[in-house]
């Protein structure tokens, strides 16, 4: 399935060049009125969650560094819009933000994924939007209170366990219902929550009894008391391969749940948007010129000593994909065979809650 996306990457490039062709080509005249463009400028960057969640901490960590790495030196501000599971920032910049080069929007990978899959219908088509890159790769996890009943995932097959979501759109709304729907797992998701840090607190003060959908990068990080007090349990991976750490610590795939190859192909269609976990985006229409020095400062700054070093500090894991890469990706994702597209999209439908 997709997990291998290397290996089709001569497939879908045709595609992605198909994308490219559309544009009008920089001239060098063009390519030498960056650094006064962006000089004395300010780029937005547009969050779709909350302050103090793991996408605006890596959003902000991003923005201490990227300006620096432009030609002109741009200030970068940080701005949050909850909302939509990030469907509302990215609607913001597909429609609504300037297409000058001068917006950026840090949205979750799962509204990249939802007009392809959702009922809904989006705001935005995210196969015209520009990819910037992303931040790292991820491997989604479901996780619950240790002193709740449910132990293991096998428990949730057949007890119900209430986690704690964002809306339509979002990782940890759409995995609990793919699972509900592939698997007859018993979770109740209660949406509604602005991001990972809402819905943290609420596991703290146990309105909640988990959560199935968060990154597992960054975890121990943002809450190390979780850890340190034993306070949470891993319960199975939403990935393909799995994360070298938790595979260590024998936790369970949810793929290794799937009945036949149906489920286990639409898991991993689903699953894949974690290799682009933290995704950044522009509006179509920037010029190219523009799209190529930020895709260059993206790829710089992540690689770069500095932001590392902050990183390993903060514990984050930074695992850049450049934009490029991350186009021609996208392009594999929207080319999936129809009858897997909608199966996939009728096991992440909302159904009611039992």
């Amino acid at each position: 399935m997709f997990i291998a996306y290397r290996a089709r990457r001569a497939v879908v490039a045709a595609a992605c060049m198909l994308w490219f062709a559309q544009l009008p080509a920089p001239d060098a005249a063009a390519q030498g009125q960056v650094e006064p463009f962006y000089k004395g400028r300010q780029i937005s960057l547009v969050v779709g969650s909350s302050a103090g969640g793991g996408y605006d901490t890596y959003a902000r960590m991003l923005a201490r560094h990227l300006g620096g790495a432009i030609p002109g030196n741009p200030s970068i501000v940080v701005q949050n819009m909850t909302g939509a599971g990030s469907n509302r920032a990215a609607g913001y910049i597909y429609s609504v933000a300037p297409k000058d080069g001068t917006a950026i929007g840090a949205i979750f990978p799962g509204a990249i994924l939802q007009p392809l899959l959702g009922e809904v219908q989006a705001p935005h088509d995210p196969s015209k939007l520009i990819y910037l890159g992303s931040a790292n790769s991820d491997v989604y996890v479901c996780f619950v209170r240790a002193d709740v009943p449910v132990k293991t995932f096998k428990d949730v097959l057949t007890q119900e366990l209430i986690v704690g979501a964002s809306n339509e759109g979002g990782t940890t709304r759409d995995l609990p219902a793919l699972l509900n729907n592939l698997l007859d797992a018993k979770f109740r998701i209660v949406t509604g929550y602005a991001g990972s840090r809402e819905i943290g607190l609420a596991l703290e003060r146990g309105e909640v009894h988990g959560v199935c959908g968060i990154g597992w990068t960054g975890i121990e990080a943002l809450q190390p008391h979780w850890f340190s007090t034993g306070m949470i349990k891993v319960l199975v991976q939403l990935s393909a391969n799995g994360h070298t750490d938790l595979n260590q610590r024998g936790v369970p795939r949810a793929v290794e749940f799937a009945r036949n190859d149906d489920e286990r192909l639409v898991m991993e269609l689903v699953f894949s948007q974690g290799i682009f976990g933290r995704p950044y985006v522009m509006p179509p229409g920037v010029p190219l010129d523009r799209v190529a020095a930020l895709r260059k400062a993206f790829v710089q700054v992540l690689g770069g000593d500095s932001l590392r070093a902050e990183a390993a500090k903060m514990r984050l894991d930074v695992e850049p994909i450049a934009g490029e890469d991350l186009q021609i990706l996208i392009a594999g994702l929207y080319a999936t065979p129809a009858r897997l597209v909608e199966r996939a999209r009728q096991a992440l439908a909302a159904r009611p809650q039992r």
